[in-house]
């Protein structure tokens, strides 16, 4: 039962962030493992600060 209650708690934790626009770490690294094996993944920080700058621009708004 307390299996279920934590991957149910994972699964609405990672789809509040998705809606939200906060990216997955956990995914990210499997992915770049399974598709990328010879290259190691960003930090978590590195991947965060990457992944905003993305999403936002590099100092600059995209309001007006």
């Amino acid at each position: 039962m307390s299996r279920s209650i934590s991957d149910a708690w994972r699964w609405l934790e990672r789809t509040a962030r998705l809606a939200i626009g906060v990216p997955d770490y956990d995914t990210y690294v499997a992915h770049v493992r399974s598709h990328h094996p010879g290259v190691a993944p960003m930090s978590r920080e590195e991947f965060f600060v990457e992944r905003m700058q993305a999403r936002y621009g590099k100092g600059r708004s995209r309001c007006c």
